[in-house]
């Protein structure tokens, strides 16, 4: 029996296989207008397709938690009642197919207002063209070239813990069965973290434990409104990839240790374990399997479950993360672009099944 097709239970919740989709922004939702940041046909192919294809969950972009929290004017949002609205079809077709619907929540934080990546390379957006706004982050540092932010007060950051709540909430509403906060790739959750880009000298600045604070007040007040039979993840950056560089101090596979045993203790789930996107100029060893020894770490050492991500790409290597005991479930992303039915691929070259949709069943 491949461990890539069992079952995984997580509180309430069963996905039925551990093939999963990572979130991937679209960069597809209306810019304007009472549609802004809703899900349109593009994004339910996008998921749906991968349902069918045999992903046992499957994770939205990152959809903001407000206006200002996402990272494109064409990002998916979750602040307002058409936007829940029009989630609805695509839970319920997921699970129609059996798959579990997840939800990422997100805030771009001082990585806010750009453009798509196709057009001008994802450029920051200046405040009034083309729709950008003003980019807020946890202190008056600039993320590379992009525009200084605007540096939050305590007022602020309490206004936007209570919009992950209310996210939250309506995401339930959505239909999600699974709710994960993003705490990684330089955006918002993670500059709070990192000493890189947080240089606040309040409560929420200085010490590691200053530094974790506004992610735990996130994560309780989600963790508030969401129900106790359904899971709660966290997606981190384990490591901003300065360990090498000893004139610049940044979030370490230690930091995320530390975090992952308290999430823990908040309610967490699993843990989405990616790394970067948090120091523009950051050396990065890019390779196959090459975020997996921190998935691997935190789960041995905390007992949290974990998923792994980042270039896996064939079925024999996602089986091999978990027969060594490296994760609980894979996440992938640019593989599922380039296959929808990577999840049934691998089931026959695994020698598992994957159950398959009566229209479909003939061939």
């Amino acid at each position: 029996m491949s461990l890539l097709f069992e079952p995984l239970a997580l509180r309430a919740v069963t996905a039925p296989n551990r093939v999963w989709m990572a979130p991937m922004c679209q960069y597809s939702a209306p810019v304007e207008g009472p549609d802004t940041g809703v899900p349109g046909d593009w994004h339910f192919q996008h998921l749906a397709s991968r349902a069918v294809g045999g992903a046992g969950l499957i994770l939205t972009e990152a959809t903001a938690v407000s206006p200002e929290g996402r990272i494109s004017a064409r990002d998916l949002g979750l602040w307002n009642d058409t936007q829940t609205a029009a989630f609805r079809r695509i839970t319920a077709f997921l699970r129609e197919q059996g798959a579990v619907p997840g939800i990422q929540l997100a805030h771009a934080g001082r990585k806010a207002s750009v453009s798509p990546p196709w057009i001008d390379r994802g450029a920051a957006v200046p405040v009034g063209q083309d729709g950008g706004w003003q980019a807020l982050g946890p202190s008056a540092a600039a993320f590379g070239s992009y525009p200084v932010p605007h540096e939050l007060t305590t007022g602020d950051i309490t206004r936007i813990v209570e919009q992950f709540a209310a996210a939250a909430r309506r995401a339930l509403d959505a239909g999600f069965q699974v709710a994960e906060i993003h705490g990684a790739h330089g955006y918002l959750v993670h500059e709070f973290l990192s000493p890189y880009s947080n240089h606040r000298t309040d409560a929420y600045g200085g010490s590691l434990e200053n530094r974790m604070r506004f992610a735990f007040e996130i994560v309780d007040a989600v963790r508030s409104v969401w129900p106790d039979e359904l899971p709660l993840f966290f997606r981190t950056s384990a490591t901003d990839w300065l360990d090498e560089d000893p004139s610049r101090e940044g979030w370490t596979g230690e930091d995320t240790i530390q975090l992952a045993k308290e999430l823990q203790s908040r309610g967490v789930d699993l843990l989405d374990v990616s790394t970067g996107g948090n120091v523009p100029d950051a050396t990065i060893p890019v390779g196959p399997d090459f975020q997996v020894p921190f998935a691997s770490a935190i789960r041995s050492r905390t007992g949290l479950a974990t998923a792994a991500v980042g270039l896996i790409t064939e079925p024999a290597q996602a089986e091999a993360v978990l027969a060594r005991g490296d994760a609980d479930a894979v996440l992938l992303g640019r593989a599922l672009l380039r296959d929808p039915y990577w999840a049934r691929h691998a089931a026959r070259d695994l020698g598992a099944t994957v159950p398959v949709p009566n229209q479909y069943a003939r061939a």
